[in-house]
């Protein structure tokens, strides 16, 4: 049986990388899928692709730094399918990299509201309605970067990411009791239009890989193999943890 039959969920960030992995294997399970990012195009794609899989998927672009954007997701999800069961908040940005002491307020600003208050808009939203029906999941995803591991010329990116795991113990103990579970998956590397522009040399390619105990970086299909596990039932005791998928890189000092 399909581990997501008769759910709905909300993917942000599905246009591409792990969001799009996400929205293409929730589908596969049998969920009905609202797809959201900022490009309308790739999103149209996907949909298309998930139809021709057999499977249910509508498309709202937007930008995830607008509360309107939030509510108008799940609002396309109760009127198209009825209910919301699982959001997957997945949209994020590297934000403005490099020397700290020379990073913006703006650019600062930029990666928070994305990365963090974002996320924060999504979830107020998504568990209101889910509240409505019982409950529900709701995933969030974080970063092993400013956990644990440290890279130089990444602050914004960490604090905002890390934010994320405050925000999931903060929901999970407020809504536990309600039936909404709240996760956050901390990626190691993966292989992502992202990755790749924060690691764009071979000779960084290469130091990344070699971070991670077993010497590559995931796909973005692996990473979607973990978020359906915090969505289907198989967690139905988890709420309120945040879950290295980091190919060891948390423990690898070789």
């Amino acid at each position: 049986m399909s581990r997501l039959a008769n759910k709905v969920a909300v993917v942000t960030g599905a246009s591409a990388g792990i969001g799009r992995a996400t929205a293409r294997l929730f589908a596969a399970e049998g969920a009905s899928v609202v797809v959201g990012a900022r490009r309308e195009a790739e999103l149209d794609t996907l949909v298309k692709e998930i139809e021709a899989m057999g499977g249910t998927a509508v498309a709202l672009a937007g930008d995830v730094r607008s509360e309107a954007y939030a509510k108008a997701l799940v609002e396309l999800a109760v009127s198209r399918f009825g209910r919301l069961d699982i959001a997957f908040n997945n949209a994020g940005t590297l934000g403005e990299g490099g020397a700290s002491t020379e990073v913006s307020e703006a650019g600062w600003s930029d990666a928070l509201a994305i990365n963090l208050t974002g996320s924060f808009l999504g979830a107020k939203h998504q568990i209101a309605q889910m509240l409505k029906n019982g409950g529900g999941s709701v995933i969030f995803t974080s970063t092993f970067v400013g956990h644990s591991f440290a890279f130089p010329g990444v602050a914004a990116y960490a604090a905002s990411k890390s934010g994320l795991i405050g925000l999931t113990q903060a929901l999970a103990a407020e809504f536990g009791s309600r039936g909404v579970r709240v996760n956050a998956v901390l990626p190691g590397a993966v292989d992502t239009d992202m990755y790749r522009d924060m690691n764009s040399t071979s000779e960084a390619q290469s130091f990344i890989t070699n971070l991670h105990a077993l010497k590559r970086v995931a796909t973005p299909d692996e990473l979607a193999r973990s978020v359906l596990y915090f969505a289907s039932d198989d967690s139905s005791f988890v709420t309120g943890t945040a879950s290295l998928v980091d190919g060891g890189a948390s423990i690898t000092r070789t």
